[in-house]
Parts: structure tokens; sequence; C-alpha cells
């Protein structure tokens, strides 16, 4: 088990690999083989911060191939009880702007042979996933992004497709017309991994464009690979002046929710 601990974990998306100075580094090992890449500690108003980018530093392990279950494992090993997971997501809806950023509330698991829990047996383990993301954790985000005046959505739904292939029209369209909000690659399992860990887990997605299916609706251009990395460097610049306003208001307590998911989740126990 790793010395040094941490209260408040991050997991770092595209575009966005390190937002802390004066760290410290630290190698973890899981029973599920290597995180994504050596963790970095710091501290962000007194609190101490664990950071992780998901994709590793060379963004080099696609959204299929990260090993979600030794990230999260390794943050529960030192000590962290709360996590904040960015990611970058296009919008599935004309309102839900370019820019803007989303504090989800539910998911959709479009997935496929991620491995998506903790527990294999020989106990059956079924936890809640009726309400996935940690309500006080999404109430200091949107607070946060009111603060800074940051065009945020208070809830919404993300749909986690396998990756790396993008939708196809038809596929994006389907998305959409489900009523959905934003779709990315990263957000299943990793939240859900946290909760069955008992860790409380927030997701905000940065809009960096709109997904295919949108494109020939009025007012609506195709996406190009400059505004994706433009949109990706304000994204980032914003979610940095986020993390460090929301941080040092998490409580050192945990939400009930999180905090005993796993009170009534196993089975013969």
């Amino acid at each position: 088990m790793a010395e040094q601990r941490a209260e408040i974990g991050v997991f770092g998306g595209s575009g966005f690999y390190s937002f802390l100075e004066h760290t410290d580094e630290v190698v973890v090992e899981t029973p599920y083989g290597d995180p994504s890449a050596p963790i970095v500690i710091g501290e962000v108003a007194g609190r101490s911060v664990a950071f992780l980018p998901r994709h590793g530093r060379s963004h080099d392990r696609p959204p299929h191939a990260i090993n979600y279950r030794a990230n999260v494992w390794a943050m529960k090993e030192l000590g962290v009880t709360h996590i904040l997971g960015p990611c970058a997501s296009g919008s599935l809806q004309p309102e839900v702007g370019v820019g803007s950023f989303v504090v989800c509330d539910q998911f959709v698991d479009r997935t496929n042979a991620r491995k998506d829990t903790f527990y294999d047996g020989p106990m059956s383990t079924h936890v809640s996933s009726a309400d996935p993301y940690c309500p006080v954790l999404r109430g200091l985000l949107v607070d946060g992004c009111r603060e800074l005046g940051i065009d945020v959505h208070d809830g919404g739904t993300v749909v986690v497709i396998q990756g790396p292939r993008f939708s196809t029209r038809a596929e994006s369209k389907w998305y959409s017309s489900m009523g959905w909000d934003v779709i990315n690659m990263t957000a299943y399992p990793e939240g859900h991994l946290a909760r069955e860990l008992e860790i409380c887990y927030a997701n905000v997605s940065l809009i960096t464009d709109y997904d295919v299916g949108l494109e020939d609706m009025p007012g609506i251009e195709p996406v190009s690979v400059k505004e994706v990395v433009e949109t990706f460097n304000s994204n980032n610049a914003r979610l940095r002046d986020l993390l460090f306003a929301v941080i040092p208001r998490i409580p050192a307590h945990q939400d009930q929710l999180c905090a005993t998911a796993l009170e009534h989740a196993v089975i013969g126990h």
C-alpha cells in the first residue's frame, strides 16, 4: 500500500494532464494491474489531492483499453474519499452548446466487455446505480460553475460508447432522440467503480463539439479538429479554475448515498 495519502482524487481527461504544482509522485500497486500512470499528489488550499491522467501521460491508452479498476483502486489505496471525473464530451442536444459544462446526474452504458466491477464472486454483490453520482459533489460543481460564469447544465444523461470509433449518424440520432444529453467514451465504468468502493464521485462533461447526428440541423456546423482543439484549451483553463474553486469546499465527511453503497448490496452476507 502506498504511504502517501490524499483526500480528494481527480481523473484528468483528454488535453488535461496536469494541474497541480509542487507535487510528489507515487506508484501504487493494485490487484488489477498498473494504473494509467504514476499518481501525483499535491495540495489545493490545504487539501491533499491525487491526480491521475486516465489516458496516461502521453494519451497512450484509448478509452476501451483503460484499466479503470486499477485507476479507481489506486485512489482508494491512497485514502481518497471523493473523486472528480471531468470528461471531454460531445453534445447530443442543440441547447447543450459547445463550451458548456454538464454536471451529469445519470448515465447510459453502451460499452461492451469492459471490466466494470470489483465483485466477481464468490458472494453476489449488486450495488445500486439508481442515482449514480454524488449529490453533494454535483451541487458544488454546479455552484462553482455559476460563480465563475461558466455555462452549466445542472443534470443530464451521458451515454458512454465503447470507442475508439465515433458514432454513426444513425446511432447519434438515436441517442439524441432518446433525450440523452452528452456522449463520451470514459464516464463508464469509472464512476460506478467508485460507487462500488463507497467513494463519492461526480462527472462533469466538457462539451467540445456537436455529435454527428446534429450536424444536419440548422445553425450547427460539422466539427473540425481545429475547433475541438481550441475548445479543449478553453475548457481546460476553465476546468482548472473550477477545480480550484470546488476542492476547498468538499466536506471531510461523505454523503450517505455513497458511503453506504455496500450496506444492502451483498446477497447471503
